[in-house]
C-alpha cells in the first residue's frame, strides 16, 4: 500500500505504531522497532528519565529515525495530563501528544470527562493532540469537534491483549468521524490488528502485544505484516457472508 497515514500536520507510510516500554532489554526493543516498521514511537514522559546526558530510553531510539509522540500515561487527572503533556513538549520539541487520563486503576479505562477537559486545553495552547478513549462514538465526536487530530479508541483494557472486544461500536466511530481513528489498547496478535484494519481503522498503537510476546522481534514483524494485510483486504473487498454453500466451480451449464 502507497497510501499515506495523515495525522495533523505529519504523514506516514507506516500505519502501526509502536511503544517503548515492558521489553526484556533495551536491544531487544530496538529490534522489535526495526522488525515492525513503525515509524511512530510512543514514550511514557513520566516513566522515562528525559535526561538525555545520563541514562536514558530516549538514548537508544534514534530520533532520525522515528517520530517521537510523548504520552501522559499515568495521569489521573486533567490538571495532571496537561502538566505531563507541556513537559514532553518541552523535552522533546514537539506539539504531538497522546493524550491519557486514567478513571480507574484496576481496568485504566480512561475518564472520558477528564480527557475531553485536558484535550480542549491542550488545543489551544497549540498541541496536536491525539487522545486515548473508550469505544463511544458520542466521546470520539467531541474529541473530534474539539480538534483532535486523531482519536484513539480502545480495542479492550490495555495490555489484556483480549482484542476487538466492539466491532461495532468502531464501526460507528469511522462513520461518525473524520480524522483518523487509531485502535489504542488490546489488540494481543496478529490476528488482532488484521481484524482492525479490516474494519476501516486507519492504524493501530501497541505495546504490550509485541514487547510481552515470547519472542517480541518476530511479533513485531507479524504485526507490521497483519496491518498491512488488513488494510489491503479492506480495500479488496471481502465476499459476503451466506449461510449455505456455493460452490467454486458452478454446475450449470455442464454437459452429461
Amino acid at each position: 500500500m502507497t497510501d499515506l497515514l495523515r495525522i495533523g500536520t505529519r504523514q506516514f507510510k507506516s500505519r502501526l505504531m509502536v511503544g517503548t516500554g515492558k521489553y526484556p532489554s533495551d536491544e531487544v526493543m530496538i529490534k522489535a522497532l526495526e522488525a515492525s516498521g513503525a515509524e511512530v514511537v510512543t514514550v511514557a514522559i513520566r516513566r522515562v528519565n528525559l535526561d538525555k546526558t545520563g541514562e536514558s530510553l530516549l538514548n537508544c531510539i534514534d530520533i532520525n529515525k522515528y517520530t517521537l509522540l510523548p504520552n501522559t500515561a499515568g495521569c489521573y487527572t486533567a490538571d495532571d495530563a496537561i502538566r505531563t503533556a507541556r513537559l514532553g513538549r518541552e523535552a522533546l520539541e514537539t506539539n504531538l501528544v497522546k493524550l491519557e487520563v486514567i478513571g480507574d486503576e484496576k481496568t485504566l479505562f480512561p475518564d472520558n470527562e477528564a480527557l475531553l477537559q485536558a484535550a480542549k486545553v491542550l488545543v489551544k495552547e497549540g498541541f496536536q493532540v491525539m487522545p486515548y478513549t473508550g469505544d463511544d462514538p458520542i466521546m470520539a465526536r467531541k474529541l473530534e469537534d474539539a480538534g483532535c487530530v486523531a482519536v484513539m479508541p480502545l480495542a479492550a483494557p490495555i495490555g489484556s491483549g483480549l482484542g476487538i472486544r466492539n466491532p461495532h461500536n468502531l464501526m460507528i466511530i469511522l462513520e461518525t468521524i473524520k480524522v483518523p481513528v487509531i485502535v489504542d489498547a488490546g489488540v494481543g496478535t496478529a490476528s488482532d490488528a488484521a481484524v482492525a484494519m479490516e474494519l476501516g481503522c486507519d492504524g493501530i498503537l501497541m505495546n504490550t502485544g509485541i514487547a510481552g510476546a515470547k519472542d517480541p522481534v518476530k511479533m513485531a514483524l507479524a504485526m507490521k505484516l497483519a496491518v498491512e494485510s488488513g488494510r489491503l483486504a479492506r480495500f479488496a473487498g471481502r465476499i459476503p457472508k451466506k449461510l449455505y454453500a456455493n460452490a467454486s466451480s458452478p454446475i450449470t451449464g455442464l454437459i452429461d
